[in-house]
C-alpha cells in the first residue's frame, strides 16, 4: 500500500547563481487529489468534491468544505474517515475521504454536477451573489472591534506560524485570531480556500462555529469564494495581504463583513464595514 502523503516532497534541482551552478535538494509543497464522499444510513453514497490540495487536515477539510457550501451542517456529520471502499485502490486511499451523515445525502442540484475544483481558482461555478442571499443572512452589526496596530501585526503573526511555507514558500495560508491579534489557528495549503476550509472544519468539528469572535488573515487575494465561505463561518471580519475582488467587495457590502486589502506593514484599505475599526 503507497505511504500516506505528507504536505512536502523533495526533489533535487540545479540552481544557478550568475556564473555559477550547483545541485542540491529543494523541498516542494505537495498537491494532489482529494475526493470528498457522503454515505447516508442505508448504504447511499456519493462523490461530492475532488478537490487539489496540500495532504494533511484531510478531513478538517472535507467537513469545512461541505459546511461552505451550505452542504451538511457540523451536526449532520457521524463520522470522517479515509475510504476504504472495494471500488477503491490502495494506492488512492490516503485520497479519498468518507464522510458518513447521521441522515440522508442531501438531494441538492450541485451533487448533481459533483464540485470540481482546483488549488487555484476555487470552486468552479459555484453559486452566484444572489444564491448565497437565498441561504445566508446579513451579519449582525458589532461583534468584534479591532484597533489599526492589532491589524498591522496580523500578517507577521501569520507568517511566522507558516512552518511548511518556510519550507516551500509555496503555500497559502489562513489564520483565525482574536480581536487582540492572538493568533488561534493556522491552516496551510496550495490553494487559499482550502486552506480556509481546513479552518472552518477545524472550528466546526471542535463546535466552535460560528467564528463572529473572531479576525480572519488569508495570504494573498481576497476573493468571492474566500467571502463566501467566511460569512458561512459567521466571520465578521476578514483581512488580505493583497487586493480583493469587485465580488468580494459586494459580499462584504451586502452581509454586514468587513474587509481589509493590502495589509501590509503599516498600510491597509478598508473597502467595507469601517465602523468595526477603532480609530
Amino acid at each position: 500500500m503507497r505511504e500516506r502523503p505528507g504536505p512536502t516532497r523533495p526533489v533535487r534541482v540545479l540552481e544557478l547563481s550568475g556564473s555559477d551552478s550547483r545541485e542540491r535538494r529543494d523541498d516542494l509543497a505537495t498537491e494532489e487529489p482529494l475526493e470528498i464522499r457522503l454515505t447516508a444510513p442505508g448504504g447511499a453514497r456519493k462523490t461530492v468534491a475532488i478537490t487539489m490540495r496540500t495532504p494533511g487536515h484531510d478531513f478538517e477539510l472535507a467537513a469545512g468544505f461541505l459546511h461552505g457550501e451550505g452542504l451538511v451542517e457540523p451536526g449532520g456529520i457521524a463520522a470522517i474517515g479515509y475510504c476504504v471502499d472495494d471500488d477503491l485502490p490502495p494506492e488512492a486511499r490516503y485520497n479519498t475521504v468518507t464522510v458518513r451523515l447521521h441522515g440522508p445525502i442531501p438531494d441538492l442540484p450541485a451533487l448533481d454536477r459533483h464540485f470540481l475544483t482546483s488549488s487555484a481558482c476555487g470552486v468552479c461555478g459555484s453559486a452566484s451573489l444572489d444564491a448565497l442571499r437565498d441561504r445566508c443572512h446579513p451579519l449582525p452589526r458589532g461583534g468584534v472591534e479591532l484597533t489599526p496596530d492589532v491589524l498591522y501585526g496580523l500578517p507577521e503573526s501569520l507568517r511566522g506560524a507558516q512552518g511548511v511555507f518556510g519550507k516551500t514558500g509555496g503555500l497559502h495560508a489562513a489564520g483565525l485570531f482574536t480581536a487582540e491579534g492572538e493568533l488561534v489557528a493556522v491552516r496551510e495549503d496550495v490553494g487559499r480556500h482550502n486552506a480556509l476550509d481546513k479552518l472552518v472544519g477545524w472550528s466546526a468539528l471542535n463546535e466552535g462555529l460560528p467564528l463572529d469572535r473572531h479576525v480572519l488573515m488569508v495570504s494573498g487575494r481576497a476573493s468571492y469564494e474566500i467571502m463566501q465561505k467566511a460569512l458561512s463561518a459567521g466571520v465578521g471580519v476578514v483581512c488580505a495581504v493583497s487586493a480583493p475582488s469587485s465580488l468580494a467587495v459586494d459580499v462584504a457590502r451586502d452581509f454586514g463583513m468587513t474587509l481589509v486589502g493590502f495589509l501590509r506593514g503599516e498600510r491597509c484599505n478598508v473597502y467595507a464595514g469601517q465602523e468595526r475599526i477603532i480609530r
